[in-house]
């Protein structure tokens, strides 16, 4: 049981996963909002192929974290330097809707490889 002054947890105990969220902006009176997402939804892999299948309306930042290694940070431009590299390896265009995310937070170099802890 919680108690009333704790805060329920948003992961259960014993779940060392990374989590990635993303903010969506939808423009007009909703504005920014942070996606809310299946808990088997929010792993590296399936948000960066959510991104690239158009899953998002205009992703502005992505947060990673990990309570149970306890880090969190923003990981936008590890991601659109992904996004980007992905692309490129599939000879496929830009997605429309992160074209803009890829832009604000890529570092413009085509090589630059992922940098974030994949876990199997």
């Amino acid at each position: 049981m919680v108690r009333s002054d704790q805060s329920p947890w948003l992961l259960p105990p014993g779940d060392d996963q990374a989590v990635y969220l993303v903010l969506d902006d939808f423009g007009g009176r909703i504005g920014q909002v942070w996606r809310e997402t299946n808990v088997e939804a929010t792993d590296l892999e399936t948000v960066i192929e959510d991104l690239l299948d158009d899953q998002f309306s205009k992703p502005v930042k992505i947060a990673g974290f990990n309570t149970a290694e306890g880090w969190s940070r923003d990981v936008s431009e590890d991601i659109a330097n992904e996004l980007r590299r992905r692309c490129d390896l599939r000879s496929r265009e830009v997605p429309d809707s992160v074209l803009d995310f890829i832009e604000r937070h890529g570092s413009g170099d085509r090589e630059v490889q992922l940098l974030l802890p994949i876990r199997f």
